[in-house]
């Protein structure tokens, strides 16, 4: 079967790099791709919002399968296209893709199915906003409707920087219009915890867990960025939390949307807080998180391909989801200036190095190939990959491989896994 990968991050390798074990795939083709995904796939120069470019090659080239990587594509309704055309596509339908695509619609979908969220309210001016914001208390969270990769959600610690998030959102549109609504809720105590599941609409299987590390620097500090590492599993997450999860939140949110006709398939993600009342939805994405998925699939001992077929068929039921007992953790490489404005085309030395240590792989994220070396090419680089019978020995491995990678003005957090090794 030739399957298409869409996307150019470091998730998109790890979802190529894992399909590239399956026996049934002949070949992959990955639009746009990356430096290091140019080893195990054809790379194709079509954008990720380019909808009709990509049915186009999908028709031509007679592709069995395409699997989504980011969220834009689906929100703009890629899979119900590639459906109506009869190509199979991994992930939910445009109107399913808004519970990532608009915290607004999100928040309601929770509040109509009873999913345990923090109180919020919704704002379209931002007058309105500053007069809730000033009857409210500090910390509190301010989000951008809309998609912002990643970087839409701000907790100020006071009322002056909550009005200065409004205004930097609704009045001078630093996220563009995904600012024209934003949401304002209570700031939840306790620990982030991401967990996934695939889907078929009916079956639901669990992902093993991951944390994320959201901050840029070490201790949690710093600006929000992308994610510059996970580890899995997350010994926060319990067999008790996860049967909560699976009670009070994707039961009641997977049968809840099928009753009114709405069959989500793929794979969901919630981050949710781990707080002293239990499990808190902060946020549902449509997709594999990024740098969960670095983490979580080296995990996976089923092929990966039966499993999103069987995604997409509706016989989830049919596939025993096995994993590997090892834990694993990525750290993320990133640019000198990340999560602003950051440099590019620093050469990257030492990758054949690190990429040949027993346990160790490295996933690109924004790489590219020029005259036969690897260079730099956006904010997250490199993903720098190990497995390990616990988090210490995975985390001393990943760090280990990181001393052989060099480029200039790289930047990387020294504690991921920390929180999860006793």
């Amino acid at each position: 079967m030739k399957i298409l990968v869409i996307g150019s991050g470091g998730r998109e390798h790890a979802i190529v790099w894992k399909l590239s074990q399956s026996k049934k795939v002949d070949k992959i083709y990955c639009a746009p791709g990356n430096g290091g995904i140019k080893d195990m796939a054809e790379l194709v120069d079509i954008k990720v919002d380019d909808t009709p470019g990509l049915l186009d090659f999908a028709k031509k080239n007679k592709i069995g399968l395409t699997v989504v990587g980011p969220e834009t594509p689906l929100v703009k309704g890629i899979v119900d296209l590639f459906n109506k055309n009869g190509l199979k596509a991994f992930g939910p339908s445009a109107e399913l893709a808004m519970l990532e695509g608009s915290k607004v619609f999100s928040k309601l979908v929770m509040k109509k199915f009873g999913l345990a969220t923090a109180d919020f309210k919704a704002f379209n001016n931002p007058k309105d906003a500053k007069k809730y914001l000033n009857e409210k208390r500090v910390p509190i969270v301010i989000k951008a409707d809309g998609l912002a990769a990643g970087k839409g959600v701000i907790i100020p610690k006071t009322i002056r920087e909550g009005e200065q998030a409004i205004d930097s959102i609704m009045t001078e549109k630093v996220f563009g219009d995904s600012g024209n609504q934003i949401i304002i809720e209570d700031h939840l105590e306790g620990e982030e915890a991401s967990v996934l599941i695939f889907t078929d609409g009916k079956t639901i299987v669990f992902l093993e867990s991951a944390q994320d590390h959201k901050r840029i620097f070490d201790n949690d500090k710093g600006p929000n960025t992308g994610g510059m590492g996970a580890y899995s599993p997350a010994p926060i997450v319990t067999k008790e939390i996860l049967d909560s999860v699976m009670k009070d939140v994707f039961r009641p949110l997977i049968d809840g949307l099928r009753k009114q006709g709405k069959v989500y398939k793929g794979v969901l993600y919630a981050g949710l807080m781990i707080s002293e009342a239990g499990p808190m939805v902060l946020e549902f994405n449509v997709r594999f998180g990024d740098p969960e998925t670095q983490a979580i699939l080296p995990r996976l001992k089923t092929d990966l391909l039966d499993i999103m077929l069987a995604c997409v068929d509706g016989t989830l039921d049919e596939i025993d989801v096995k994993w590997d007992r090892s834990s694993c953790i990525s750290v993320v490489c990133a640019s000198k200036g990340y999560p602003d404005e950051y440099e590019k085309d620093k050469e990257i030395s030492g990758l054949e190095e690190a990429k040949n240590m027993k346990d160790v792989i490295v996933f690109h994220a924004g790489t590219k190939r020029n005259n036969g070396k690897i260079l730099t090419s956006g904010g997250r680089v490199l993903g720098v990959t190990a497995l390990g019978a616990d988090i210490k020995l995975a985390k001393a491995n990943a760090y280990r491989a990181i001393e052989k990678i060099k480029f200039e003005g790289m930047q990387y957090r020294k504690d991921i896994g920390n929180r999860a090794i006793h």
